[in-house]
């Protein structure tokens, strides 16, 4: 199909996804501005704070009733205060799946050894792809490189809303990456990088928001300068993977351009849980505002700072001159007022929410520290935080094969445009267990293995050294091997066990003679 010549960027078929992506990142960035003016708080673009869109029917009526659309009363500043629970939501999401290095292994032993050099670097991009991923609802991943940055070309992420696919029977056929290398006022320069099976093309346009514009040069920037506008891949597939965060996606479900896509971690009523999360929080800041104590003094003790320039109240002053008032000398008493902080109740509600955000997602309220008990072993870890687990194993069935593709096909670019001379292969990978087995109860079972025999010494080790390899393992093995007693060793020249005492057999023996 090649890079496009023009017209509305992004495509005019991605733009209801394209207003989602706006929502959801509104909501993982957590910024408040931005949120009031998502859901239409006019103080927020400086409007009149009376909005006819509040008492209309419909979506339009619902967004604007939402705590963030509420506008701010004339005269007072903006005091809500948002809790950044969608972030937390895919940051642990991202930690549960690649905290810890997963394992990728395959059967050429050169093979093998660039992968292990990957590794590193790919599990950060794995970490952050899966973040942004657990927000937006999908994240890319390519090929890239750049000899001035790095010796070999690397894997490298590409979030949801800066990228165009293309589908051919729910798979990713295509995929053109944008970002916006220049912008000045309503002018920007816009870089586009379409894969494709086969080629890799490279295209720079100047155009404004939304508007594409027309291609010029690439030498028109120095960012994309050294970039050819073509470079062929000889690989029969596009050379990058499109990695779900979950599937089916609700919303686009019956939308041929977004069925594909995953689906977001705080998709759907989610976003509105999380707004009364966000109302509650206010509500406890504003108590805490409420609470600070006030006095009220009669206006014969305030210090007059002269016409137009007001009073004002000196706490330090301790002499005062009476004065005949009507009503006696109680009227000239200082009274205080003190709001009373609802702390119970608003930390039973906020608990209450976070809890029914946390079951809409898929995790559970220990992984997000609700809770007051303390998990001791692993097993006890694992009942307290298996629905956690079991989402984590859900993603992991719609990344695995993703990712596991990504590397084969890195490896094929790496081979047939570099010369690396590593044959490509498919490699195995699997997740790490986030959950840190219990060795006091691992040596507890391979014990029992042990006097059942039911386990040989390989099996053992194996078990209690999961990350170790073959050479390891045998190591391993030999070692307990020589180090066990040889049940031989006292048996005498024709198999018997020497006499023991044998002196005071002798004298028995002359006794009885």
């Amino acid at each position: 199909m090649g890079l496009p010549t023009g017209g509305v960027w992004p495509p005019r078929h991605l733009q209801p996804i394209y207003q989602h992506y706006n929502t959801l990142d509104a909501w993982y960035v957590g910024d408040a501005d931005r949120l009031a003016a998502l859901y239409g708080d006019p103080t927020a673009a400086g409007l009149p704070t009376n909005r006819p869109s509040q008492h209309r029917g419909g979506v339009v009526g619902a967004v604007a009733r939402w705590f963030w659309g509420e506008p701010t009363p004339s005269g007072q500043k903006r005091a809500k205060v948002h809790l950044p629970a969608a972030s937390d939501l895919a940051t642990m999401g991202a930690t549960l799946l690649y905290s810890e290095p997963p394992t990728i292994t395959c059967e050429n032993p050169q093979t093998q050894a660039r992968i292990d050099e990957m590794l590193p670097q790919l599990q950060a991009t794995l970490l952050e792809g899966a973040e942004v991923g657990g927000a937006l609802g999908s994240h890319y991943l390519r090929s890239v490189w750049d000899s001035s940055v790095a010796e070999k070309p690397w894997i490298a992420a590409v979030h949801a809303d800066a990228a165009v696919p293309e589908w051919r029977h729910g798979r990713l056929y295509a995929a053109t990456f944008w970002r916006i290398v220049e912008q000045d006022d309503n002018d920007c320069l816009i870089h586009l990088e379409r894969h494709e099976p086969g080629y890799i093309l490279n295209g720079l346009y100047r155009g404004g928001p939304g508007n594409l514009g027309d291609q010029i040069s690439l030498t028109a920037h120095p960012e994309t300068a050294k970039l050819p506008p073509s470079t062929s891949t000889n690989l029969p597939r596009c050379t990058a993977v499109h990695v779900p965060n979950m599937r089916p996606q609700r919303m686009w479900r019956n939308y041929p351009a977004g069925a594909p896509l995953g689906r977001s971690d705080f998709d759907g009523p989610i976003m509105g849980l999380m707004d009364q999360l966000d109302q509650t929080w206010t509500s406890w800041m504003r108590d805490i505002r409420n609470g600070l104590g006030r006095i009220h003094v009669p206006s014969s003790y305030l210090q007059n700072l002269g016409p137009g320039q007001g009073a004002y109240f000196d706490p330090n002053r301790e002499i005062y001159e009476a004065m005949n008032v009507l009503g006696g000398d109680d009227r000239m008493e200082i009274t205080a007022t003190q709001f009373e902080i609802r702390v119970a109740e608003h930390k039973e509600t906020q608990a209450e929410l976070l809890e029914a955000i946390l079951r809409s997602s898929g995790y559970s309220a220990q992984s997000f520290g609700l809770r007051g008990e303390v998990a001791v072993t692993a097993t006890e870890v694992s009942a307290k935080e298996r629905r956690s687990l079991t989402t984590r194993g859900v993603k992991g069935l719609y990344s695995v094969p993703e990712i596991a593709f990504m590397v084969e096909m890195h490896l094929a670019l790496e081979a047939e445009l570099f010369g690396s001379g590593v044959t490509p292969e498919r490699p195995t990978f699997v997740l790490a267990d986030s959950v840190s087995p219990d060795m006091l109860q691992l040596a507890q079972v391979a014990e029992l293995w042990r006097r059942a025999e039911a386990a040989s010494d390989e099996t053992l080790v194996q078990m209690l050294h999961p990350d170790w390899d073959d050479k390891q393992v045998k190591d391993e093995v030999k070692l307990i091997g020589d180090a066990r007693p040889d049940p031989l060793a006292d048996l005498g020249a024709f198999g018997q066990l020497p006499a023991e005492n044998s002196e005071g057999e002798d004298e028995l023996t002359n006794a009885e003679q």
